[in-house]
């Protein structure tokens, strides 16, 4: 098996977190430019600090990062090629809408990589592996409690990543990370519904459950289950925020 980063836990969850940071930091000039100005804006745009139908100027996010227009320009072109980015000729460019279809299709491809993984730690993962994630486990409970909600996606992205890693498959968990940009969007729109939250970890706790019963068969329909959560979200969200989604 591949070499795992430690699970990163939260230092204190006891109260909820702050206001939220400007989308937008400056640009750190002794690291490589265009992968911060690309990073950062993906960032903005899946955690919805950039909303969807947002204008976006290359001058003014030029300015906002600190660099010239080239590589904000170089962003804008590979964010939409990944579905975050609608560039109109003579228009401009705007935050795409969370587009249903590319959340199923996401989904898709997200169920059969992750179901399959559950499946192989099933059949053996590591006293390690175990007592990291339960201690995850732990903390995704304390966040909830505090209301702690991005910490929660921070563990909650932590806790997918490391079955890809325990698998050896950190290159399957690439992919998934590629696909998934719309998910994520759904994921921050549902933040304020604690109850949502409260059904994810409930998930999370079938899954670890049954990876360590060495029960493939659960664990791949306890995967598979809680990865369809995010359909009947971004339905829910779809007729309540139709400004947000688009069918």
């Amino acid at each position: 098996m591949t070499e795992r980063r430690p699970i990163q836990m939260a230092d204190d969850m006891s109260v909820a977190p702050g206001p939220a940071q400007p989308p937008l930091q400056m640009i750190n000039p002794r690291q490589p430019i265009a992968a911060q100005v690309y990073e950062r804006l993906r960032r903005a745009i899946t955690t919805l600090s950039m909303m969807p139908s947002e204008a976006l100027s290359e001058k003014e996010l030029s300015l906002q990062l600190g660099v010239s227009r080239t590589p904000v320009r170089e962003a804008l072109i590979r964010l939409a090629d990944e579905g975050l980015i609608d560039i109109f000729p003579q228009r401009g460019s705007f935050v795409a809408p969370i587009r249903l279809r590319d959340v199923e299709e996401a989904q898709f491809i997200r169920e059969s990589l992750e179901v399959a993984v559950a499946r192989r730690l099933s059949a053996g993962c590591s006293r390690q592996f175990l007592t990291e994630i339960k201690s995850n486990l732990y903390d995704q409970e304390k966040a909830v409690n505090a209301e702690a909600l991005e910490v929660f996606l921070d563990l909650d992205e932590a806790f997918h990543r490391s079955f890809c890693e325990e698998a050896g498959l950190s290159k399957s968990w690439r992919v998934i990370q590629a696909v998934k940009l719309q998910m994520d969007r759904v994921r921050y729109l549902s933040l304020p519904d604690l109850s949502h939250l409260r059904v994810l970890l409930a998930q999370h706790r079938a899954i670890v459950d049954a990876v360590e019963a060495g029960d493939a068969d659960r664990a791949g329909a306890a995967m598979a289950a809680h990865l369809k959560e995010v359909l009947r979200t971004a339905q829910k969200l779809s007729e309540q925020r139709r400004d947000l989604l688009e069918r």
